[in-house]
């Protein structure tokens, strides 16, 4: 498969001080025409059509939630639009420097949750995983870009909201690019930012099977996580175990929404059918809970899929097994590997369906902060806790001038919070 390399940085946005922007004029060909009051009325609707179980008053950032919530089940739509047709036919792969996938669905959930966020919400910068470099390249012999584009244009353009109606290829591709490595420079105070995955787990979308992906946003607020929204179209469990009350959490059927903000818990309920279709009931949310295992051999495990057991510290203590009827004693626990990317493991912790999440740094590979930003306020939100390897909070901040790497000291640990101390002790102790 040939690739496709180029790079172009888009518009550069420079983020100063406390938070204040400066945005130099774009062409006035690529402004899209919105008025504040627009977005204010769109706000309002998606606030109610969203319905959730905590009172407004109660989440500082309610409306960022809704708009996050309506434009994630939007950009899951489109994933599930996308993978229905993605080996019809022409070129709707490409691959990254990194050796790893990308598709017409990654490119065009960027696209399309920047557009929506920058229409209510212009001044809050977007970091995300794509840039346009790989679509702008092509040459007189390969037209597969152009193809590539149209693709894009028209999965984003059946989504994007209708006061987007005057779309064109080169928005997209700007929007794309609104979340790119060149797009935002930060400083070292604290910023308010979204941070976006567009598809987490690409490998599994891939696939052509039912395993999990996530389309995850997060809000990150003067430096701190505040609200999360991760869609994953694939989760098919009927019923997710509730710790607190023995209910069942959402989501009878298939595909999760789920939702956090800082001091009102983790919710989650089913995806709607169609876009425009979510129901204002209050009592569709179900309350997400970590489970209360505390005992570090009868815990669920899981790991990158990319790792081995033997690569954990834990290995020196633990063997591990994968069948889960199999019986264990104290010296193996249950390890999981039925998933695709960092988002769903924090997604199975924060629902209770494994207890910990252990990924190693290599000095090969960069961790990039939205393969983690929203399932931090997730798990967190769920009773969960997260850290590195030294028990050290995640730092977001780390990477001063463009927030897109985080530099966790031996490697991440997210884990229902009742083990959590306990494995930070084993872990050091056997980490070298």
């Amino acid at each position: 498969m040939p690739l496709l390399h180029l790079s172009l940085p888009p518009h550069r946005l420079l983020v100063a001080g406390r938070g204040r922007l400066y945005f130099p004029p774009a062409p006035r060909h690529t402004r899209l025409s919105v008025r504040a009051a627009a977005g204010d009325a769109a706000m309002s609707v998606a606030a109610e059509a969203y319905g959730f179980p905590f009172p407004s008053e109660r989440a500082s950032h309610h409306r960022e939630l809704a708009a996050a919530a309506a434009v994630v089940e939007r950009a899951c739509r489109l994933c599930v639009d996308v993978k229905r047709s993605l080996f019809s036919g022409g070129k709707s792969i490409l691959e990254k420097n990194d050796q790893t996938p990308v598709t017409i669905a990654d490119f065009g959930v960027q696209a399309l949750v920047s557009l929506e966020l920058q229409r209510l919400f212009p001044s809050t910068p977007l970091v995300a995983e794509e840039d346009s470099a790989s679509l702008r390249s092509s040459n007189a012999d390969d037209d597969s870009s152009d193809v590539l584009v149209e693709s894009i244009f028209s999965a984003v353009s059946d989504k994007v909201s209708k006061s987007s109606s005057l779309l064109t290829q080169d928005d997209v591709l700007r929007a794309i690019d609104r979340g790119g490595k060149d797009a935002v420079s930060f400083d070292s105070n604290p910023a308010t930012y979204w941070v976006l995955d567009p598809i987490d787990g690409t490998k599994g979308f891939l696939r052509g099977d039912d395993a999990l992906y996530v389309v995850g946003l997060a809000l990150v607020v003067n430096g701190k996580v505040t609200v999360g929204v991760m869609g994953c179209p694939n989760w098919t469990n009927d019923t997710i175990p509730n710790e607190k009350d023995g209910s069942a959490a959402a989501c009878n059927g298939r595909g999760i929404l789920m939702v956090s903000h800082l001091g009102c818990g983790t919710w989650s309920r089913r995806l709607s059918p169609e876009i425009g279709q979510s129901t204002t009931a209050p009592d569709i949310w179900k309350r997400c809970f970590v489970d209360t295992c505390s005992v570090v051999h009868m815990a669920r495990y899981c790991i990158p899929d990319s790792q081995t057991w033997d690569m954990i510290p834990l290995s020196v203590l633990f063997n591990s097994t994968t069948g889960e009827s199999d019986p264990r004693n104290e010296n193996e626990i249950l390890l999981l590997s039925v998933f695709c990317g960092s988002l769903c493991k924090y997604l199975t912790v924060a629902s209770g369906r494994t207890s910990v999440f252990v990924l190693r740094a290599r000095p090969t590979t960069q961790i990039k902060s939205w393969d983690h930003a929203v399932g931090v306020i997730c798990v967190q939100e769920a009773g969960g806790q997260i850290s590195d390897w030294s028990g050290k909070p995640l730092d977001l901040a780390a990477d001063l001038t463009s927030r897109r790497i985080i530099y966790p000291s031996g490697g991440v640990l997210v884990t229902n919070g009742a083990l959590h101390d306990k494995l930070v002790e084993m872990i050091s102790a056997n980490y070298k």
